[in-house]
């Protein structure tokens, strides 16, 4: 909902002078609308359940890192480069408070992703164990018999 705001208001500005900021900042914001508008549709549809041979939640930490930093450097940028209008001023706050609603979220996504990350290895290690001890096991069957029987 920030980078949907920060766009807006940055859609607002008529005239601009140096406009490498304002668009570097407009692709910024309508970017991560996209795509986290992307993402947030296949999750809440469990649509995601359907291609598994997608990491999802390394998906979504790389998503939400991404545009952390690049909200970061383009609200640093459009603040360098501000004409101190009142749009600007507000693309400016609304961009900042994107990139700190989307560090909150990498932060929960790499919890999360390291959650799975364990839960996955210790799944493979019992898997691993399991295995191993069920070929250890003799199967009694009369088709084999032994030579010195």
């Amino acid at each position: 909902v920030l980078a949907l705001i920060a766009f807006i208001c940055i859609e607002t500005i008529m005239e601009c002078s140096p406009c490498e900021g304002l668009y570097f900042f407009e692709f910024v914001s309508c970017s991560a609308l996209v795509v986290t508008g992307v993402l947030l549709l296949m999750f809440s549809l469990n649509l995601h359940t359907r291609i598994p041979q997608i990491n999802w939640n390394l998906t979504d930490l790389v998503n939400t890192g991404l545009s952390t930093f690049f909200f970061f450097i383009a609200s640093v940028v459009l603040a360098a480069l501000n004409h101190k209008t009142g749009a600007e001023i507000a693309a400016v706050i609304f961009g900042f408070l994107a990139m700190a609603v989307y560090a909150v979220n990498t932060y929960l996504a790499i919890k999360k992703w390291r959650m799975n990350s364990r839960q996955q290895s210790s799944r493979q290690t019992s898997d691993y164990i399991r295995a191993r001890t069920e070929s250890r096991e003799v199967d009694h069957r009369p088709e084999i018999q032994r030579l010195d029987a």
